[in-house]
């Protein structure tokens, strides 16, 4: 699987010719989504869901479908009838030929006074885990697991032990749009030797369009 990290909370899989998108949103480039067979968005904020970016994506591919929550499926399903699919967590399904397993129900928490709405994670074929906005724990060992290293509603302690928590072989940052490259550098080293320790994971940071293989 070749995984391709995009702008913000966005990253791209590809096996087999088949090309899967997750969190398209408006942090991200413009074309992320085009040329995706399948499209996951994890929860309705802007810089997860935005509706032009899947709608050229939809448009350019007319077999391309959505897998999201109710939150966002209402507001695009109408335009593209059939290809819209409401999930939540416990679901599985299969998406441009990747098994998906849907972890979590709540966005984090921003502030006590905003509503929490609802957020999934993507297990994709039991390996890679994009959880959103939320630090979610996926009720099974993943070898990858996308870090949302910065957020208004997180601190670096608790990207730390989530780290911990999930136990992932490797982790590569994600959600990291309002980073400077001075902050990107205080990240990079409490997230490798010189930081806490992260139980042995390997963090890499991915710039916009960078590839790995996994």
């Amino acid at each position: 699987m070749k995984l391709t990290k995009k702008g913000h909370a966005c990253v791209r899989l590809e096996r087999d010719g088949q090309v899967l998108v997750i969190d398209p949103g408006a942090f991200t480039e413009a074309d992320a989504a085009v040329g995706a067979d399948a499209i996951l968005v994890t929860h309705e904020h802007l810089d997860h869901f935005d509706e032009g970016r899947l709608r050229a994506a939809m448009e350019a591919n007319p077999a391309a479908e959505i897998w999201t929550l109710a939150g966002v499926a209402e507001r695009i399903s109408a335009a593209f009838p059939g290809r819209v699919h409401t999930v939540g967590h416990g679901d599985a399904f299969t998406a441009a030929g990747f098994d998906i397993e849907v972890h979590g129900e709540l966005h984090a928490v921003i502030h006590p006074d905003i509503p929490r709405i609802t957020n999934v994670g993507y297990v994709v074929d039991g390996s890679v885990f994009h959880p959103g906005d939320a630090l979610t724990v996926p009720d099974r060992p993943v070898e990858t697991l996308l870090l949302p290293v910065q957020a208004p509603w997180s601190k670096l302690s608790e990207v730390v032990d989530y780290i911990r928590e999930v136990r992932p072989r490797r982790a590569y940052d994600i959600h990291d749009a309002l980073l400077t490259d001075i902050a990107h550098q205080v990240y990079g080293r409490m997230l490798g030797p010189e930081g806490p320790g992260i139980a042995g994971a390997e963090h890499t940071r991915l710039a916009p369009g960078d590839s790995v293989t996994l």
